[in-house]
């Protein structure tokens, strides 16, 4: 079994019954982009964040975003205090001090990120595109690797504030876990709570691996003719009257990126139509319009 089944397979016994959402969260990991969860409340979402966190073996850093939470509540703020004594420079002394907000972390989640204004929200943008912070004038980089795990409840919900088009692009990937089926809801109503697994949790993949692997999807190879494939998409969806605007430049880059790291998780090193289409609703649905990957599905299918 592969390092990446073996991930799989543990997420696996967490989130039950949801082998093709687990696929996509980890194929996000895999092309280092940012995973957007949306859904009811109590369907699973904090739970696979924090079953990521713990199944990569990385460093883990929950904001609950509410509507009175500010910027600096995300990035940090300066307080003015004592210089500690165990400081060699300076000790004793008074002055500004940065205390590090909690999106110092490799995966950052998000909670309920759509119940938070969008001044809050927007605090994310720099972190999530350039990997750094800028608090005060002074830029701050980011551990590495850096993963937002975004959860969003459905925006029909009252007290929720949607996320501009321009934060939705950031996310590489969204997804939705639904409820579970008759035989994953039995299980999870006889077993262990869920919580106590995912706290028995042990890391699978160490960050040295991550990073090989995430370098394996940079290699992987595609041809020409895969390549006209996806621009036949990007055409179709821009020139379609039925989208109000298609898949931006960035938008093709994602679906590429998300395609090759599903080629990975397969085992393979060359990408093929399929894996385009395996990604196809997750990475466009909410950068045009919901839906819309079905229909142009229909209709570019055949292009292969």
């Amino acid at each position: 079994m592969s390092v990446v089944n073996k991930a799989l397979a543990t997420l696996g016994e967490v989130i039950l019954g949801k082998e093709p959402q687990l696929k996509l969260a980890v194929c996000c990991m895999l092309a280092e982009g940012h995973l957007l969860i949306e859904d009811l409340p109590g369907m699973g979402k904090t739970t696979l964040s924090h079953a990521l966190a713990k199944v990569f073996g990385l460093g883990y850093s929950r904001i609950q975003f509410t509507s009175d939470l500010l910027p600096a509540d995300i990035l940090g703020v300066s307080v003015f205090e004592k210089i500690p004594e165990t400081a060699a420079k300076n000790a004793g002394k008074s002055g500004f001090r940065f205390h590090r907000g909690p999106i110092f972390a490799q995966v950052l989640l998000a909670d309920e990120v759509n119940r938070a204004t969008a001044k809050s929200q927007s605090a994310l943008l720099e972190a999530m595109e350039e990997r750094q912070v800028t608090v005060e004038g002074r830029t701050r980089p980011l551990p590495e690797p850096f993963f937002v795990i975004a959860t969003q409840n459905p925006t029909t919900q009252a007290g929720t504030f949607p996320l501009p088009k321009s934060q939705l692009d950031r996310f590489l990937i969204r997804i939705s876990l639904g409820y579970p089926d008759q035989r994953a809801e039995r299980e999870l109503l006889e077993g262990t709570s869920r919580r106590v697994i995912v706290d028995s949790l042990e890391s699978v993949i160490q960050p040295d691996v991550l990073a090989a692997l995430q370098q394996q999807v940079r290699d992987v190879k595609a041809s020409a003719a895969v390549l006209d494939y996806v621009q036949r998409i990007l055409a179709f969806s821009r020139n379609e009257s039925a989208f109000h605007y298609g898949i931006s430049p960035r938008g093709g880059l994602a679906l590429l990126k998300a395609a090759k790291a599903w080629a990975v998780v397969e085992g393979r090193n060359f990408l093929i139509p399929e894996d385009v289409q395996a990604v196809m609703t997750a990475v466009v649905d909410h950068r045009i319009q919901p839906g819309a990957s079905r229909k142009i599905m229909e209709t570019v299918a055949a292009l292969a």
